[in-house]
C-alpha cells in the first residue's frame, strides 16, 4: 500500500497471479490497501509436508499483521478499532472460482460492535457480520453449511413477509447472525470461531486445501 510493494508483475511463480498484480499496481501508486501474500514455495511446503505449514511461518504472519495494523492504526481484534482482513486464492495461472474470497475476517461479537459505532450504520455491520458468517461457514468450516444458511435466511425474510436480503431491519440481521450461530453449531458440533486468529489461520488453512 501507499505505492510501495516488494513485488512486480512479473513474480506470478512467487505470488500468484493475484499477488504479483496487486504489487504492481501498489507500485505505479494505484490506491491498494496494504497487505501481505503467502508465496506459491509455501504451497508446495505445505502438499510436501502432510498439510503443514513451516515453523517459521506463524512469526512471519505476525510481522506482516503488525506492519498493516502501523499502516491502517488498527489492531486485528480489538474491541474499540478493529482491523479487518480480507483472504484471497491465488495461482500461478488464472483459476476463477478456485475458492470464494473470505472478507471482513475478524468480526466477533464485540468487534461488530465497533463497527456498528464507528460507522453509525448498525444494519450495514450486522449486515456485514452476517455476510462474513455464511462465506467462512461454507467456504471454511464446511461446505454442507451453505445450503443449510441459506434456509436459516429464507426463514428470517418470512418472518419479516420481505423477499429481498436489503429489507431486513437492524434487529432481523442481528437475530440472522445468531440464528447462523447455532446452526453452525448443530451441524459441526462446536462454535464458530470467535478468535480473530483461529479465523485468519482457518481462512489460511483453506486455501490450500
Amino acid at each position: 500500500g501507499d505505492g510501495q510493494a516488494d513485488g512486480r508483475a512479473d513474480m506470478k511463480h512467487l505470488l500468484g497471479g493475484k499477488g504479483a498484480n496487486l504489487a504492481e499496481m501498489a507500485s505505479i501508486g494505484l490506491p491498494v490497501p496494504a497487505g501481505f501474500t503467502l508465496t506459491t514455495e509455501l504451497c508446495t511446503y505445505f502438499y510436501e509436508n502432510n498439510g503443514s505449514f513451516p515453523p517459521e511461518l506463524r512469526k512471519q504472519a505476525e510481522s506482516a499483521l503488525a506492519f498493516l495494523e502501523s499502516r491502517s492504526g488498527r489492531r486485528f481484534g480489538d474491541a474499540k478499532r478493529p482491523l479487518l482482513l480480507a483472504v484471497r486464492s491465488g495461482a500461478r495461472a488464472s483459476m476463477p472460482g478456485m475458492m470464494d474470497t473470505v472478507i471482513n475476517v475478524g468480526l466477533n461479537d464485540q468487534t461488530v460492535e465497533a463497527l456498528a459505532q464507528q460507522t453509525g450504520d448498525r444494519r450495514m455491520a450486522f449486515d456485514s457480520y452476517r455476510r462474513f458468517l455464511e462465506t467462512y461457514s461454507a467456504t471454511v468450516l464446511s461446505s454442507a453449511l451453505r445450503g443449510r444458511l441459506e434456509k436459516v435466511l429464507e426463514r428470517a425474510k418470512q418472518r419479516r413477509e420481505v423477499t429481498d436480503d436489503h429489507e431486513l431491519l437492524p434487529e432481523d440481521l442481528e437475530r440472522l447472525v445468531s440464528d447462523y450461530k447455532t446452526a453452525v453449531h448443530l451441524e459441526l458440533g462446536a462454535p464458530f470461531p470467535e478468535d480473530p486468529q483461529e479465523q485468519l489461520w482457518g481462512a489460511i488453512s483453506a486455501v490450500f486445501h
